[in-house]
């Protein structure tokens, strides 16, 4: 019985801490580094001159708290710890994870291939 009540006991303090890890995660979650070494890369990046060829519109912020979520809107750091997610950029598509399209809009930013969304998480 002792065990149970400590089972319980520790899976209730879960329960309370797990939004709040998920929430941390996903607040770091398009900050991205940019590598100069494909075998360094999580994500192998090609951009397209196209907007229609593209799988994920990016939008690229300078504000670090602007860049949650998983909907395109990117803050490249310095720092390779800093982020969530390190990108290479090849100049081949067929070699790419993902195929992006910078835009200069905000309200542009976003998947149009949601089946690979999972990429940038």
């Amino acid at each position: 019985m002792f065990h149970l009540q400590k089972l319980i006991t520790m899976l209730k303090r879960l329960i309370i801490l797990l939004p709040a890890l998920l929430l941390c995660a996903a607040a770091s979650a398009q900050v991205v580094y940019s590598t100069d070494w494909k075998s360094e890369a999580k994500v192998k990046v090609y951009v397209t001159e196209y907007k229609s060829e593209a799988d994920l519109i990016v939008y690229k912020t300078g504000w670090k708290s602007e860049a949650k979520d998983n909907e395109g809107i990117w803050y490249f750091t310095q720092w390779k710890s800093e982020a969530k997610k390190t990108i290479y950029f090849t100049e081949w598509k067929s070699e790419a994870d993902i195929i992006v399209y910078f835009t200069e809009y905000k309200s542009e930013a976003g998947w149009k291939k949601k089946s690979k969304k999972h990429i940038m998480y």
